[in-house]
């Protein structure tokens, strides 16, 4: 299996500003590549929240981590306990006593809900590593691979009951092609999704491989590295896992989960997800919207963030060519604004 290699690492601990002692959460842990950088820095005093909705990729993490892992009723939380710590995790999912870090399986979607079960209201800094793993593009059950035949499930979470085979066998033409054209940005939506309701009248379409050479056959091989099929899957990925959402819901809750001086780093690596974070930091950066005209402002809003990346963080060309998967990386970074006394 291909290793997965940590995109912006440096970069990401960096921006993050770790430091001994300090709280900081990564939503999108995947085998704790990034995690693991954190938990240097900030010591046996500090405290990392490691979330993902990925089985798999959280058990990567705890085998990278080399720490005992107790799973409370609740089935939500996992706590790590490297040595010496001590104790266990209580039947409401909290982790008892002193811990350096917690794995919760789960959407970062439901960041706020997550810090309030381990009744953690502020922390120092919050990643975003957006994306897929190499190990989950690799493992073939998981229904990404376009070159590995395998199920087209797609999902990041296997408690969910939608599925890639779901949309492309059920849905209706001209909501698969606006699935593709959407997510996806293929200019040929439109014939992709006519090929598939040809396809699946005479049969289902159940592999990824399947998929994939149907695919081609229908906008034929492009100049470059990249499969024709890549925007497809990607976009059937991005509908299965409702990851655009997710994202519009958890940016707002990160920001206002940073303490003063707190930092929000996220790295994305499609055009969408990167609109999203830069769309939304502008928002929270902005402060007063009341008519030039107004003496006095009426609306209250005040700046809650200082935008310290006005143009995307992107892999050094060094990075590109040891590790190609990161070459549509874009970094993004925020922080939380302190306020003086009565402000």
């Amino acid at each position: 299996m291909c290793v997965h290699v940590p995109v912006l690492l440096k970069e990401a601990v960096e921006w993050l500003g770790c430091f001994p002692g300090g709280t900081f959460v990564d939503c999108t842990v995947g085998s704790g590549g990034h995690a693991q950088a954190v938990l240097e820095r900030i010591g046996s005093s500090g405290k990392l929240i490691a979330i993902d909705a990925d089985a798999d990729a959280l058990r990567q993490a705890r085998k990278r981590f080399s720490g005992r892992t107790v799973t409370p009723p609740s089935g939500r939380l996992c706590r790590g306990r490297p040595a010496p710590a001590a104790g266990a995790v209580s039947p409401a999912g909290k982790p008892a006593g002193r811990w350096r870090y917690v794995f919760v399986r789960d959407n970062f979607r439901n960041l706020r809900e997550i810090l309030d079960s381990l009744g953690i209201q502020h922390v120092d800094g919050i990643l975003f590593d957006l994306g897929l793993s190499s190990d989950q593009l690799e493992d073939a059950s998981k229904g990404f691979s376009l070159y590995r035949s395998g199920p087209l499930d797609m999902r990041l979470d296997r408690r969910q009951r939608l599925t890639a085979a779901e949309i492309v066998n059920r849905y209706p033409q001209d909501e698969i092609a606006k699935i593709i054209r959407e997510f996806g940005e293929e200019r040929s939506a439109g014939r992709i999704a006519a090929a598939i309701l040809r396809k699946r009248k005479k049969s289902e379409i159940s592999s990824t491989t399947e998929l994939a050479e149907l695919v081609m056959r229908v906008v034929g091989r492009r100049r470059g590295r990249i499969h024709p099929a890549t925007k497809t899957f990607q976009s059937l990925r991005i509908a299965v896992n409702d990851e655009l959402e997710s994202l519009r819901c958890a940016m707002p809750q990160a920001i206002m989960a940073l303490k003063p001086g707190g930092r929000l780093v996220v790295t994305a690596y499609h055009s969408l997800e990167d609109r999203i974070v830069k769309q939304t930091f502008r928002e929270f950066e902005r402060g007063c919207i009341c008519p030039p005209s107004f003496p006095v402002c009426k609306c209250g809003r005040v700046s809650e963030v200082e935008v310290l990346t006005r143009k995307p963080i992107r892999p050094s060309q060094r990075e590109i060519e040891e590790n190609p998967r990161s070459r549509s990386g874009r970094m993004r970074v925020c922080e939380r604004k302190r306020r003086n006394a009565g402000t």
